[in-house]
């Protein structure tokens, strides 16, 4: 996996190096970008972290920015700085889908914190989601008669009536239900029940 980083879109090469040498002093990796267009021309759909934008830039503002990147399938949590007057720019950034904004001039420490909220935020939800696409691969290796008897089972139902239901032996149950156990790696049906629960 990736180092996540914060990643400064700004067109002010001042408040870049601020924020740079702020978040690097706290051991949060940086890379700045000198616009929204200069982010655009990077590789962002292979980046991880999240990114602290000013909303008001030369060019692409920052709104555009994050309509350009949700269009593009990118989900990194958004942050945006904003002047006093950006408010209600801010606030339909949100709407949008943007995670915080904060006002300049700004503490320190509250957006140090608030970034790294983000940031823990973001990369439980994308350990979440290797977890979700790991166990739903297992399942796609399965079988239609596998998928089922899994269907039966986690209906509550024992081998004979799976059998029975099924028009097959209780022993060929017995061989599919351990191919379910191994092919999803669970060792019950219990297991194999809070798998697909965690699913939804």
């Amino acid at each position: 996996m990736k180092q996540a980083k914060v990643h400064i879109v700004d067109d002010d090469p001042a408040v870049r190096d601020a924020l740079a040498w702020l978040f690097e002093s706290r051991d949060l990796a940086t890379t700045t970008w000198s616009s929204a267009e200069a982010f655009l021309d990077g590789p962002w759909q292979t980046l991880d972290g999240c990114l602290v934008v000013d909303i008001r830039m030369e060019g692409m503002s920052g709104i555009e920015l994050l309509d350009r990147l949700r269009a593009g399938g990118c989900r990194l949590p958004i942050i945006y700085l904003t002047g006093h007057g950006d408010v209600p720019m801010a606030v339909e950034a949100l709407k949008k889908g943007a995670r915080d904004f904060i006002e300049k001039p700004f503490n320190d420490n509250d957006l140090v914190e608030r970034v790294t909220a983000v940031l823990d935020s973001h990369a439980r939800h994308s350990e979440r989601e290797r977890a979700r696409n790991a166990i739903e691969d297992r399942m796609n290796t399965l079988s239609l008669r596998e998928r089922e008897v899994m269907s039966l089972l986690l209906a509550g139902k024992m081998n004979k009536m799976i059998a029975a239901e099924l028009g097959i032996t209780v022993r060929t149950v017995e061989v599919h239900r351990a191919r379910i156990y191994e092919k999803i790696g669970v060792r019950s049906a219990v297991e194999l029940a809070n798998l697909v629960a965690s699913l939804n």
